[in-house]
């Protein structure tokens, strides 16, 4: 009987354990992550995978000489120290694969959320099939407009949209006519009055266009010639001569890396010429940009997140990016510390949770603050509002100087505030 009793009283013991305190028997913690692993815009993939690995290793393993919290974590502390375990899956840049992967994903590998996936076209896939499943979705670098105006309830989106990026390239252009721009004196409206842009089709080029549409209006300026092309395209050059065409005081692009750099390279060909050169973000901003092409990008602008000069300014920027760089030779870009930032708020949201069911995590990212002296980013903080966009960031111009040593940097032109260099105007072009 009393053998009985003691097996009674040892099942219920371990029954309560059990139901209390399930997130401590819980070693692993899956998310499933889509990027572009191969194709066109493998390079990009690979570097978004890099940087999300670092961050997992600094979180998963005490990390010393990073003055971060989640440095010193271990794991996820509110989960027994529970390892975060990334599952990559390559997308390829296909919308209906990346939706048939996040499917996989969350009724295969069970994970507890997703996170991706790079390309706004197939970010806007995934997040609807996690929408579906209710399943937390954290992205990291769409930044198309629209994917935070669908009333989704699973959807959190960490950086700033070509929204924000777009207003600071038009709030450029008004300070450079007004003498705010480093090095520069007042620069006549009629100098930059005409504008020309060239957007590649998909989701974010095309609502790139049109942001810059309704900019350009805003603020007074006249949009000359507006092209969408076909992304990946094996050749620009009827796009180019449509842009020469018309002269244009500046420029606008939004590309990928492909494209871009032949852009770049079909312009020079032409020994195309005009005042300014912008691109957004994306392939102007890659390593492998300045890699490939050197001084030919001498004054071209890139609208960014993060330049490294800013590591001068934020000691957790310096620690991070010193970490990288030791690690892969490459400092970190906006694309890489917006992975960072993306990996940490999933970090910081199953701390808060203290759980990984799905609605303790909606949860945690609705009321999530980070503030700005965690974050490698020049941001007030990441904090979601109601449709999931964090509301704290805030975006950079970089434009690419060439060096005395024939070295190329990308120094700060706006926030005017931040500006680390003298602004070269106009546009040098190829010679």
């Amino acid at each position: 009987m009393k053998s009985l009793r003691f097996i009674l009283f040892l099942c219920v013991l371990l029954l309560s354990m059990a139901i209390i305190t399930p997130a401590y028997a819980q070693k692993e913690i899956k998310i499933g992550v889509l990027y572009p692993l191969s194709g066109a815009m493998a390079t990009i993939g690979r570097d978004l995978q890099r940087a999300a690995e670092f961050t997992v290793d600094i979180i998963n393993n005490k990390t010393p000489g990073i003055d971060l919290p989640m440095a010193q974590w271990g794991g996820i502390p509110s989960l027994g120290n529970a390892k975060i375990k990334l599952i990559f899956v390559d997308h390829r840049g296909e919308p209906d694969r990346g939706a048939d992967l996040a499917k996989r994903l969350i009724l295969d590998d069970k994970v507890v959320g997703l996170m991706g996936a790079y390309n706004s076209a197939v970010t806007k896939t995934v997040s609807a099939v996690a929408e579906r499943y209710g399943i937390p979705m954290i992205n990291d670098a769409s930044t198309s407009p629209d994917l935070t105006e669908r009333g989704f309830k699973w959807f959190w989106r960490t950086t700033p949209h070509d929204n924000y990026f777009n207003r600071d390239l038009f709030e450029f252009l008004k300070g450079l006519t007004e003498g705010k721009v480093k090095g520069v004196k007042a620069v006549p409206r009629s100098q930059l009055q005409n504008l020309a842009y060239a957007c590649e089709n998909t989701e974010w080029g095309s609502g790139v266009a049109k942001s810059l549409e309704a900019y350009a209006k805003e603020y007074g300026f006249t949009i000359k010639k507006g092209i969408l092309y076909n992304a990946n395209s094996p050749d620009l050059t009827s796009e180019a001569k449509a842009l020469v065409s018309v002269k244009p005081d500046a420029m606008l692009f939004a590309s990928y890396l492909s494209d871009a750099l032949l852009m770049i390279r079909t312009l020079k060909a032409m020994k195309a010429n005009t005042n300014l050169l912008w691109g957004q973000d994306a392939g102007f901003e890659m390593a492998d940009f300045a890699k490939q092409l050197g001084a030919d990008i001498n004054g071209v602008l890139t609208r960014t997140v993060f330049i490294d000069k800013i590591t001068k300014v934020k000691k957790v920027a310096g620690q991070l990016n010193a970490l990288y760089k030791k690690k892969y030779g490459d400092d970190l870009t906006g694309a890489t510390a917006r992975s960072v930032v993306s990996v940490q708020t999933w970090a910081y949201v199953l701390n808060k949770a203290g759980s990984t069911d799905p609605k303790a995590i909606q949860k945690a990212c609705n009321e999530i603050h980070i503030p700005e002296n965690e974050l490698v980013m020049p941001w007030a903080g990441v904090k979601f509002d109601s449709k999931g966009q964090n509301i704290l960031g805030r975006g950079l111009i970089g434009q690419y100087q060439k060096k005395p040593d024939g070295s190329i940097s990308l120094e700060i032109v706006y926030p005017f505030e931040l500006a680390t260099a003298n602004f070269i105007y106009p546009f040098p072009g190829w010679k």
